[in-house]
């Protein structure tokens, strides 16, 4: 345990954030730009350096931002692997359990001006990205024709793809796989045919709370694409001038750094106040909308601010509506962005755990596997051998595997324009 388990760690939750968003822009962008400029001349290092990049650019200050605030705000994994090494949240949480058998009124107030720093912090990291991130010269102009071209040669791009690869199945696939491999030793025994047939006390409730987990992460996806659409626009084509696009920029990332156990109990205070006989399946609805929709915000603010006004002023000279507008020219460009802040949206519902322990006593497939997790101590909420656990982890992958294959499937299949 330490700061290099802790780099590890958030270098694994943020990895699928930053790839995700820059496949979109690059499923989004066309290929005739990098491709006039080879015909020119220009090596395909130089042509992806010079071309690709700046036009990508607003996505990649995207990805940036949005895996920052992930591991800015990661909390329970990170306390996990920490050992004496501190940072922001897990500070706060070690003070809350050492002060917590005094009374709270002696400690809160040092928890929530701790709570606050980081919140100010980095919003004010976050508003400097986003006043000088976009005049960041990128790409650089100078050209190193002789090792660029080194670089472009097919054992360069060999050796590249190759350590991508071996990083991705060593830091980030094969960790995140390792808590399911008692999965296959579970297929040779009874806890099999225990677990499709939901018998037990595990896995009665795992089922039900799995379907809970799929139908959070669609109804958080679903409305998130149509309340951070408008948004996305309005942050990209500063509808409300540039400085109050700044301010909503940076506003948005707020969900992002809060830990999601503080977001939780935030959001379950504020709703049970606003509206005091709300459903617990509202509360879980809106704490999961809370998390989730900085991410497809940020995806799609990113993707339409690569879109050049010039083809939207053209459109309107000829005497299209903003609607017509929309609907012919930025999502054709934008709809593999969509996607990519689809999934993510869906993703990390799914996966949710403390926000969703501190609004509602609803158990998501996470939070069962949290549950049957033995504690320190050896104690279990639910009973539930290694192999369960194993098998419970398992599941959850697999099914979140074929749901996003599926739909990466069934876009594919309509082509990429």
């Amino acid at each position: 345990p330490g700061w290099l388990l802790v780099t590890l760690l958030h270098f694994t939750f943020s990895y699928p954030v930053v790839v995700r968003v820059i496949v979109g822009a690059l499923l989004d962008y066309k290929m005739e730009y990098e491709q006039a400029s080879r015909t020119l001349g220009a090596p395909p290092f130089i042509a992806s350096r010079t071309v690709t990049l700046s036009i990508i650019k607003p996505s990649l200050i995207a990805a940036f931002i949005l895996a920052f605030s992930r591991s800015i705000s990661e909390t329970g994994a990170t306390i996990m692997v920490a050992g004496a090494f501190e940072n922001g949240p897990t500070f706060i949480w070690n003070m809350q359990e050492e002060f917590s058998k005094v009374n709270p009124s002696i400690y809160e107030g040092s928890i929530v001006f701790a709570s606050f720093l980081l919140i100010a912090i980095s919003c004010i990291i976050f508003g400097m990205i986003r006043i000088f991130g976009p005049k960041l010269k990128l790409p650089i102009r100078r050209v190193w024709p002789f090792l660029e071209r080194k670089l472009s040669y097919s054992p360069a791009a060999t050796a590249r793809n190759t350590t991508t690869l071996i990083i991705f199945l060593a830091i980030v696939l094969i960790p995140s796989l390792f808590v399911a491999l008692p999965a296959f030793q579970a297929l040779f025994t009874d806890i099999l045919p225990n677990a499709f047939f939901g018998r037990g006390e595990l896995w009665g409730v795992y089922w039900q709370s799995l379907l809970l987990s799929y139908f959070l992460g669609a109804i958080a996806t679903v409305i998130n694409v149509i309340i951070g659409l408008p948004m996305a626009i309005v942050i990209a084509r500063k509808t409300f001038g540039a400085w109050i696009s700044t301010v909503l920029d940076v506003l948005v990332n707020i969900p992002l750094i809060v830990p999601s156990i503080a977001l939780g109990v935030s959001l379950k205070f504020f709703w049970k106040e606003t509206l005091v006989f709300v459903p617990e399946m509202w509360l879980l609805i809106f704490a999961h909308l809370a998390i989730t929709y900085p991410y497809f915000v940020r995806s799609m603010s990113a993707a339409i601010e690569r879109i050049s006004l010039d083809l939207e002023d053209a459109a309107k000279t000829l005497g299209a509506k903003p609607l017509a507008v929309f609907r012919t020219i930025t999502l054709p460009l934008t709809k593999y962005s969509i996607l990519s802040g689809a999934v993510m949206v869906f993703t990390r519902s799914v996966s949710e755990t403390g926000a969703t322990k501190a609004v509602t006593t609803l158990q998501t497939a996470p939070l069962v596997i949290v549950n049957i997790v033995p504690k320190p101590d050896g104690s279990q909420v639910i009973p539930a051998t290694f192999l369960d656990i194993g098998l419970a982890c398992g599941f959850l992958m697999l099914f979140s595997f074929i749901i996003l294959l599926a739909l990466r499937l069934v876009v594919r299949g309509r082509g990429r324009y």
